[in-house]
């Protein structure tokens, strides 16, 4: 099973499994669940590999095979079980090979439960225009980045006209925020972006990333560099560089063709917001036969606006997998998205600018 957060001693993310087992353990430990003999001091690692635990809490230890207090060893697989040395572990390992493996399921459950309520918790919320303080579409033509301060302004005030005292329409190629004059050229767009990128502007670095994937605005395609980037921008929290990532395990663009990565990154992912992510977790689950789980994943992307999977639900109720009552829901909280980003500035800026501006 995957991780739901980055591990540090982990590769690319992704923890071992025993290691996944043991942290759960850890937790059994400090609510009171394991053996009361069993301390609930932090575990660490000796030379050897085997688990440690903290001076200071050797007298509370009990090895499981003599019974002597002080035991420093605890069982490598489960650990629940502590030992005073290495003899008395390989004595007692028969014995104890059946509670182990129940510890180790036992763990496993609690793990898969543990990551389930963090996958499906409602993520946070999408950033409101700074302007006119409605929530951003999450339609990408729905919103612009500005390179010139950093931030991203809804369509609708992008292109909104601006006003003299005198009433009189003037020329409005300033940021709606921040007025900088436009970029006069893609040169300048992208040196200001390289800019944002070097004080760790995490959708700045995220753009960059995009560029060399798709060898565009003056870079060539490098898939290697940004994989670094996005890499960089998801640690900075740009849920949708993570996303990128997913994809590009799914792909095999940079890296080798790995569906346990990808949708490793699109949890990452849609734990941080993306809503495409998050549809790709329920095409997934779809696939694979777990029609709730596909179910869930589109309902929370439905309720971030996520229109493709509305229409994925849709499909669903066609082929009966899912009820009536759920196709409704799912319209409701569609619905209810587009009353919180509805606005006639940006319905202008969609009939003037057509699909450049479209927000939903």
């Amino acid at each position: 099973m995957m991780t739901s957060t980055f591990d540090s001693n982990c590769k690319d993310g992704v923890s071992k499994s025993n290691d996944g087992v043991c942290e759960v353990n850890n937790m059994l430990q400090v609510m009171g669940t394991a053996d009361n003999n069993v301390s609930t001091c932090a575990v660490n690692c000796d030379n050897e590999g085997d688990y440690i635990t903290d001076e200071k809490d050797m007298v509370l230890a009990v090895c499981a095979n003599c019974g002597k207090e002080g035991a420093k060893n605890i069982c490598n697989k489960c650990n629940q079980v502590k030992y005073c040395n290495a003899v008395c572990k390989k004595v007692h390992k028969k014995k104890h090979k059946k509670d182990c493996e129940e510890n180790i399921r036992l763990a496993a459950e609690h793990a898969a439960k543990w990551h389930d309520e963090e996958l499906f918790k409602q993520p946070p919320p999408a950033e409101d225009c700074p302007i006119c303080f409605l929530l951003l579409p999450t339609l990408n033509t729905g919103s612009k980045y500005k390179e010139c301060c950093g931030k991203e302004i809804c369509s609708g005030c992008v292109y909104a006209p601006v006003y003299d005292n005198q009433g009189n329409e003037v020329d409005n190629e300033k940021c709606a925020f921040c007025r900088a004059p436009c970029p006069s050229s893609v040169e300048e767009l992208v040196e200001r972006e390289m800019k944002r990128a070097k004080m760790n502007d995490a959708h700045a670095i995220g753009k960059q990333g995009y560029y060399y994937a798709e060898g565009i605005r003056g870079f060539p395609q490098d898939y290697t560099k940004a994989l670094e980037l996005f890499h960089r921008a998801g640690e900075l929290g740009y849920a949708k560089a993570l996303c990128a990532i997913g994809i590009a395990y799914d792909k095999g663009e940079g890296v080798e063709v790995d569906e346990e990565m990808a949708t490793h990154y699109y949890e990452l992912a849609a734990m941080g917001g993306d809503m495409q992510a998050r549809y790709n977790l329920g095409l997934e689950e779809e696939e694979a036969g777990n029609v709730e789980r596909a179910l869930k994943h589109h309902m929370i992307a439905i309720r971030g606006g996520y229109n493709n999977s509305l229409s994925m639900i849709k499909e669903m109720y066609t082929k009966g997998y899912v009820t009536k009552e759920d196709y409704t829901k799912a319209l409701q909280s569609y619905q209810s998205y587009l009353s919180e980003i509805r606005s006639p500035q940006r319905d202008k800026a969609a009939a003037t600018y057509g699909e450049n501006c479209r927000y939903y």
